[in-house]
């Protein structure tokens, strides 16, 4: 009696054992599974995947909020039209220098001037890197105690040279959207903008995240649904869609490993600051065709400008490209008016409005002399100029109800314009290109181990219950 009860113990205690060497083999088969079937990252961020399953290219779809053109015709003609002229368009001598104050004291704050890396600054280039056109009979430089280069690096410099009046048929007036007075040309200065791309250049911290709370919570608030205009909404949106191009420019081209200067994408950034809330996505995608709708409204202007910088064959080349992208018959047939402004200023607080949101957007445009890294200044200043020109167009000008009132433009808000254009082109592409990468990273990283960890406890469970 007792033998047998012996036997029939070990015999437990081996059935109990098999159970545990079972488990742990299933255990670990599992987890080597899952190992391959996650998503795999390269230093570059692009994914790697062990099957070519088709992915959602459109997560948003329909129209784009208050514009006149749905998701999928917009990443279609950008892909097709947009960004491949835009592309040359920008590397053209005309488009390529832009004149910008970058010593400028913050009106609001004193400048910590705080950067991590040396990809923050901007230097001089040698003066007959310009066009002739665009300097002044006499000009003179700054001295040479201002030139304070960090990078010292010959095809990183910046040419100090100043203009006046040097480009026949553009005006001279100051934009009323922007801070800045680009008729004075005390301490001006050419940026060769191939020369100085916009990336990331480890400015961060509260110097950094202090200018976006300024124009986020004084100048451009967050207006509860109830409690704000179109107008207002707009102002808040065009924000927002162009701090998400910055950002997605940002993770687009990361400094990945420092120790051997390795640059790349960084898909997590992009999800983490864009991605993971659709309304910044949403809103890139408005300011590209707020943006897009100003330069098609000026068309004709732009067309009959003079593309003047002393190069004939390349000139013409410019006039060219603006005529394909003005006048491009596919995005004409697609998107005739990409946003449509006539809705916008009307009943009696129409003009008082317009004076709000112009001084509000303004004070923006001030608060890129805060900016504490060079690099980012220039660019700060350049696309928020860019926006300002696109609302000048837009708003200043309002055809047939002030048709005595002609659009003039300065040179240099064409080139932040269609510099700014090209980079939503940039971002709007990226995001359509990468986004799904993205999703599925982020989707991997919080999912994945869930299911593994629960399948570990429900097998832990059944052993320890046996």
């Amino acid at each position: 009696m007792v033998e047998s009860e012996v036997k029939k113990s070990n015999k437990g205690e081996k059935m109990r054992f098999r159970w545990v060497i079972g488990a742990f083999i299933t255990i670990v088969l599992a987890i080597a599974l899952a190992s391959r079937s996650t998503t795999k990252i390269s230093l570059f961020g692009h994914v790697n995947k062990s099957c070519h399953c088709s992915q959602d290219k459109h997560k948003y779809s329909g129209i784009v909020e208050d514009c006149c053109c749905d998701y999928e015709t917009v990443d279609h003609v950008n892909e097709e039209v947009l960004h491949p002229l835009l592309q040359e368009l920008v590397k053209t001598p005309f488009f390529r220098y832009f004149k910008v104050k970058l010593w400028c004291d913050c009106p609001f704050w004193p400048d910590d001037g705080m950067c991590r890396l040396r990809d923050c600054s901007v230097c001089e280039c040698p003066e007959n890197e310009f066009p002739e056109s665009f300097k002044r009979p006499h000009h003179r430089g700054l001295p040479s105690d201002d030139l304070m280069c960090q990078e010292g690096k010959p095809q990183a410099a910046v040419d100090r040279t100043l203009d006046r009046k040097a480009f026949r048929g553009w005006t001279e007036t100051d934009n009323p959207w922007t801070y800045d007075d680009e008729t004075d040309n005390s301490e001006m200065t050419y940026v060769n903008l191939q020369l100085n791309p916009e990336r990331y250049t480890g400015y961060t911290g509260p110097s950094a995240r202090g200018i976006w709370d300024a124009v986020y919570s004084e100048n451009c608030p967050k207006y509860p649904a109830a409690e704000s205009c179109q107008e207002e909404k707009i102002l808040y949106k065009l924000i927002s869609g162009l701090h998400s191009s910055i950002s997605i420019h940002i993770a687009s081209d990361y400094l990945l490993d420092e120790a051997t200067n390795l640059w790349g994408h960084n898909i997590q950034l992009m999800y983490d600051r864009v991605l993971k809330y659709p309304y910044r996505v949403e809103n890139l995608y408005f300011t590209f065709l707020f943006v897009l709708r100003a330069v098609t409204k000026a068309a004709d202007y732009l067309e009959q400008a003079e593309y003047d910088t002393g190069n004939p064959t390349e000139d013409l080349k410019t006039q060219s490209l603006m005529r394909q992208l003005l006048y491009n018959p596919k995005l004409q047939a697609a998107c005739p008016l990409p946003f449509d402004e006539a809705k916008l200023w009307k009943g009696q607080r129409g003009p008082e409005l317009k004076q709000k949101i112009q001084a509000q957007f303004k004070n923006i445009s001030a608060l890129m002399d805060c900016v504490g890294c060079e690099k980012c200044r220039l660019w700060g200043k350049l696309q928020v100029l860019g926006l300002g020109t696109a609302l000048k167009i837009l708003f200043s000008v309002n055809g047939e109800e002030h048709s005595g009132q002609t659009l003039q433009l300065q040179r240099n808000e064409v080139i932040a314009l269609m510099n700014l254009l090209n980079r939503l082109s940039e971002s709007v592409k990226f995001v359509h290109e990468m986004g799904p990468a993205a999703e599925k990273l982020a989707e991997g990283n919080t999912s994945s181990p869930t299911r593994l960890n629960n399948l570990v406890k429900r097998m832990w469970a059944s052993i320890v219950n046996t």
